[in-house]
């Protein structure tokens, strides 16, 4: 798939700002680089709607920005080239396959992400897993919903889960999903590519979903469904000022708010 990358000028500050907007419009991947973030989004998501508001979120912030396209068989060398591994604490660190291990973390991911979403340097990622060492996985069924590299579902099988079922509408996401489960030798994911429509198991102990605002609002109903009375669901990839409507929006589905911490503009919810 043809990505975009925006390589967007800025200060540092105000690069997390634009960071915390372009996530909201389907910006999947960003980079922050000595001039500011470049912020990477799929052919398929860049929509005339989303460059008008671009042009308007520019026309704000006053950044200035050049737009260069990724071939796909270059999308490697793009990631490779500024990929860091990431410490969540003592608790994981997520490194790719070329880095050197890393020691003194109780769990280490090798994530591979070709042209799929998540390897921990995100905000929401971040929260979500630093979220995870909270809860007790051993022997629960999890859903992960939007696994992006299956980072979440593999954390959550080396937490001790029982049974994972990880599901994404890109099938780049869904080969990539299979692929770093294999090279983090976990076994008890598996994998679907599609929508939450696709997904027939319920009675999850825990669901996952970082994924984004909208798509969260128009599946309360059913991840309500499907999660079972005593267990957790983790939201992330909600802008800090979508709290208020997200928030409400739970209370109107009997969700139950336990914790909601925030990283930059960005917010995670605990509840249950």
């Amino acid at each position: 798939m043809l990505y975009h990358n925006y390589k967007i000028t800025t200060s540092e500050e105000m690069a997390e700002i634009i960071t915390a907007f372009l996530g909201g419009m389907g910006f999947d991947t960003f980079e922050m680089t000595e001039n500011g973030v470049d912020a990477y989004i799929s052919d398929r998501n860049l929509t005339e709607e989303v460059r008008a508001n671009v042009l308007d979120l520019q026309s704000k912030f006053g950044f200035t920005f050049d737009v260069e396209e990724i071939q796909p068989q270059n999308w490697n060398a793009e990631w490779e080239a500024n990929f860091k591994p990431v410490i969540v604490e003592g608790f994981c660190a997520v490194r790719a396959s070329f880095h050197e291990p890393i020691e003194n973390v109780k769990f280490e991911l090798v994530i591979n992400p070709k042209m799929a979403f998540g390897t921990g340097h995100h905000e929401t990622t971040y929260m979500v897993m630093d979220m995870m060492q909270k809860l007790d996985f051993e022997n629960k069924t999890v859903f992960d919903y939007g696994c992006g590299t299956g980072i979440l579902a593999i954390l959550a099988a080396k937490l001790k889960a029982k049974y994972i079922d990880a599901v994404d509408i890109e099938n780049e996401s869904y080969l990539n999903t299979i692929e770093n489960s294999e090279i983090n030798e976990v076994n008890n994911i598996n994998t679907i590519e599609g929508t939450l429509e696709n997904i027939t198991g319920d009675n999850y102990d825990i669901i996952l979903a970082n994924i984004n605002r909208h798509v969260i609002l128009n599946s309360l109903k059913t991840l309500r469904q499907k999660l079972t009375k005593n267990g957790a669901i983790i939201f992330s990839g909600i802008l800090v000022e979508d709290e208020t409507l997200v928030r409400k929006a739970l209370e109107n589905h009997q969700f139950n708010i336990q914790k909601v911490v925030s990283r930059n503009n960005w917010i995670c919810i605990l509840a249950d």
